[in-house]
This record gives structure tokens, sequence and C-alpha cells, in this order.
């Protein structure tokens, strides 16, 4: 016989709301901040000074990188149905994948393999897949945002096996692709994450969280001086129709 449905988060009553035990309007508002109660929300408990440290560090570092393909369908979505901003959004969140946004799950997901370094890279080379966590069409020879988190990490003493693996992976990856390639953000994010002792399964969270609010800025913004169009009409002007 199945299990009886549950659920841990938050339930309200007529006079109040509770959140994973807490009472929400007497203990958390005020008292929180949003980081530590997305922590709070996520895990069940309140973060660690580290864990709240990280966890903004991240969101900050992740939140906004210019015209990237997620803010440019949101914009074109909004500028096709301007009433629609939940729909604008959820058009920017849905192409989170191993290439723009999902990349740090794909990351976490090689850091947790059994094998070394070495072996991972031959690996996917061999496959001719591409390795997640490295290279970057903007970001030459480093990623500024990849370097500042894992000089942060060594700083506050939370670089464990997974940032070592990341770093050790970095060299193999160079050995076997024949040059050096980016460490870009996603294999910091990832590392240092799972560093902190969190489940691969809530890595892709903190991107997902960090690009929305940043999506809501260019969707305000696409509201006040309107690219959507122009955006659409440059997709148009690029690509030869035959």
């Amino acid at each position: 016989m199945p299990a009886q449905p549950e659920s841990r988060i938050a339930r309200a009553y007529p006079d109040r709301v509770e959140v994973r035990g807490r009472d929400l309007t007497g203990d958390l508002m005020g008292r929180l901040t949003f980081t530590e109660h997305f922590h709070l929300l996520l895990t069940g408990r309140e973060p660690t000074e580290d864990e709240r440290f990280f966890l903004d560090l991240l969101l900050v570092a992740i939140a906004e990188h210019g015209l990237m393909p997620s803010n440019v369908a949101a914009r074109i979505t909004l500028a096709a149905d301007p009433d629609s901003l939940q729909g604008a959004v959820a058009a920017g969140i849905l192409g989170a994948g191993s290439v723009v946004l999902g990349a740090s799950e794909a990351c976490a997901r090689v850091l947790e393999q059994g094998s070394g370094p070495r072996a991972i890279a031959r690996a996917i080379h061999q496959a001719g897949e591409r390795m997640p966590g490295f290279g970057h069409p903007v970001h030459t020879p480093v990623d500024p945002r990849a370097e500042r988190i894992l000089e942060l990490a060594d700083e506050r003493g939370v670089s464990g096996s997974n940032v070592a693996f990341a770093r050790a992976l970095r060299d193999a990856v160079a050995e076997e692709w024949g040059r050096p390639l980016v460490m870009n953000v996603a294999m910091p994010i990832a590392a240092v994450w799972l560093d902190l002792g969190y489940p691969v399964s809530t890595v892709k969270a903190v991107p997902i969280l960090a690009r929305t609010a940043s999506l809501l800025a260019h969707l305000a913004e696409e509201r006040e001086s309107p690219l959507g169009f122009r955006l659409a009409r440059a997709a148009e002007d690029a690509v030869e129709y035959e």
C-alpha cells in the first residue's frame, strides 16, 4: 500500500502560516533575509554563516550575463504578449539545460563520479562531447567569476575535495584537449556547493533562482525600452533562407 502523501514545507492556517515548522510572521519575517529563507525552504534548516555567504555569492555570480539566450527568449515573449510577464519569465527559464543555466548540475554529476580527473577528461574527449564547466565564448583566458568563487572558497576555508578535483580536472582537460580550456563559472559553483555538503539534486536550483531575478530586470527594462522585436529581426537578418 503506498505511503501517505506528505509535505514538510509549509501550511496555511486561518491565523498563521507555518514554513518548515516556523511561524512566518512571528519568527521569519523581519529576521531572515531572502537568501536565508530560500535556504530554509530548500533544505529545511537555516544556513550557517558560510552557507549563507556562499549561497549569496553564487546567486550574485550567476544572475546576470548580458543578452544571453534566456534573456532574449524572455524579451521576445514579452514583446509578443505584453500582458504575460509570468509567461516571459517561464520562457527564459525553460531553456535551462546543459549549456546555459543548467551546466552546474552537469558539472556536479562529473564531480560525483568515482573516476579520476584524467579518466573523465579522456572519456568525454574520446566520445566527442562537450566538457561540462569548460570553455566560454567571451571569457578568456579565465572566467573572472570562476576565479573569484575559488579565491573566496580558499579564503574562507570551505575548499574541499570537490574544489581540488575541479582544479585537477582543469589540468587533465588541458592535457587531453591539447590546450588550456577556460574553467567557466559553472564548475566552481558545483564544486563549492558540493563541498558545503549539499546534494547534487539541489545544484540547479541556484542558477534558476538567480536568473529569475535577472529575467525580471530584463522584462522591466523591456517594458520601458523595447528590444524584443529588434532582437527577433536581428535573428531574421542573420539567417539566409533557402
